[in-house]
């Protein structure tokens, strides 16, 4: 499967008529991480998206702080698609990251095969939420830090700040790119390959 997505191609094909195994992945993250970016980025088709301007009513509610230029938000998701091959269609969608709208995330959960967690290191407080939300689900999930141009810090800086364990992969990435969100997929399906090998060996 890893391999499927590494040889996609910038070419975004139709569905086949074939595919008859979807795979659900989930995006989760705070406010203005990249979540709808990295959906756009890597989608095969023209992704769908809930983005809405943010008005004077959301004033006070919404927390826009460390993203004073952000004029849109998500109020419910985002959606693409990537066709691993013939038969097999990964399905990615982009949780909504205002506070007013996390309810939504427990049915965009509902069989899901694993999650990424989108951070920005300027706010790596916003990730906590999500980070607790997946693990009380007890869902696997990587952790992608996105390239926001400001101060780099390295993963093990990251990785305390966020409590991380060695066995939850994190990686950095830039939301924008198709190659690079690519990277953060393989990184998450190789980690659940890795998870579902370990079961079968501890069930023999």
């Amino acid at each position: 499967m890893d391999s499927a997505i590494s040889d996609l191609t910038g070419t975004r094909p139709p569905l086949r008529s074939t595919a008859d195994n979807g795979l659900k992945i989930v995006i989760v993250g705070g406010f203005g991480v990249g979540k709808t970016t990295m959906v756009r980025s890597v989608s095969d088709i023209r992704p769908l998206n809930t983005e809405e301007t943010m008005t004077r009513a959301g004033e006070g509610v919404d927390d826009a702080d460390g993203v004073p230029t952000k004029t849109t938000t998500t109020i419910a998701f985002d959606f693409g698609r990537i066709s691993l091959d013939e038969r097999t269609v990964l399905y990615l969608f982009g949780a909504p990251g205002q506070e007013r709208f996390w309810f939504l995330w427990d049915r965009l959960f509902t069989g899901t095969l694993g999650a990424v967690v989108l951070v920005d290191t300027r706010r790596l407080v916003d990730s906590w939420y999500a980070i607790d939300r997946l693990e009380q689900h007890g869902m696997p999930f990587i952790v992608a830090s996105n390239d926001f141009g400001g101060p780099h810090y390295s993963a093990d800086d990251v990785r305390e700040a966020l409590d991380l364990s060695d066995g939850i992969p994190l990686i950095e990435c830039d939301a924008r790119s198709r190659e690079s969100s690519k990277e953060v997929l393989i990184t998450l399906v190789d980690h659940l390959y890795t998870l579902s090998s370990s079961a079968r060996e501890s069930a023999t």
